[in-house]
């Protein structure tokens, strides 16, 4: 195995570390984000949503468990997953909420707020006899792992969110530099991906460097009525041979369709 391959795939685990976050029922985040950066969460013209507002326990009702996706692992983010969202910043302050986000912190200030962390079933890797180190190495690290956090809020809460991922994500394509609990990450470059569901949607290709190795991230939000569904993906394979990877479609479809 190529001792890049080998490095990058400690930056990834060092990352995803970072990426699977939880706040539970968001209390630091909200604290942090009533203050300024619910202000640079945006505006939207949208009148106040008239959907329900989802309790915790209604947020625990409509998410992901386990057998739900198939192929794929679903558990309950716990505290050892999380880091409080006034440890999460950027140098650029138009770019704290994109960095919130990604790291797995909810953006504005929501009502209520609950985590699951979806992880991918390896496919059936290669024989190691027959197949050079690096296709081994891919097909046993194809692990896809997602953070997926369910979030509601009052009034146009959660337009705002979308609206203010959309605006941060616009306004920092060109990257940034976000610290999580002492561990710094340039962001590189952030291209718009094609999303679909919900009432709206919105979704990124986020592409990182650290100590020279670069990798791949994964950033969706969709929203129903006034609950916002968002997903931070990382896929191990891909972080270790610097290539992309695919967004998990399975696990936003799995989840959208519970919001419906």
């Amino acid at each position: 195995m190529r001792p890049t391959a080998i490095r990058r795939t400690a930056v990834a685990a060092t990352v995803m570390s970072l990426a699977l976050l939880t706040a539970a029922c968001g209390s630091d985040v909200a604290d942090k984000e009533g203050g300024d950066k619910g202000k640079a969460a945006g505006t939207s013209s949208a009148q106040p949503s008239a959907a329900k507002v989802l309790s915790a326990a209604e947020l625990e009702d409509v998410a992901l468990v386990q057998g739900e996706v198939k192929g794929h692992k679903v558990a309950k983010a716990g505290p050892e997953d999380s880091v409080s969202a006034d440890d999460i910043t950027a140098d650029k302050a138009a770019c704290d909420v994109f960095a919130d986000a990604l790291m797995g912190a909810a953006t504005g200030t929501p009502a209520a707020s609950t985590k699951r962390k979806v992880t991918s079933e390896p496919k059936k890797g290669v024989d190691d006899n027959s197949a050079d180190a690096d296709e081994a190495f891919e097909a046993a690290f194809d692990i896809t792992t997602t953070l997926t956090t369910l979030s509601s809020y009052e009034g146009k809460g959660a337009e705002e969110s979308v609206a203010g991922l959309r605006t941060a994500a616009s306004g920092c394509a060109s990257g940034f530099t976000l610290t999580a609990a002492g561990s710094k990450q340039k962001i590189v470059k952030i291209t718009e991906a094609k999303v679909e569901g919900g009432e709206e949607a919105a979704g990124w290709t986020v592409n990182t460097e650290s100590d020279g190795d670069r990798m791949t991230m994964k950033l969706v939000q969709v929203r129903q009525g006034s609950t916002v569904a968002s997903f931070t993906a990382l896929n191990l394979a891909a972080a270790a041979s610097g290539k992309d990877f695919e967004l998990p479609t399975a696990v936003i479809d799995a989840q959208v369709a519970k919001l419906a």
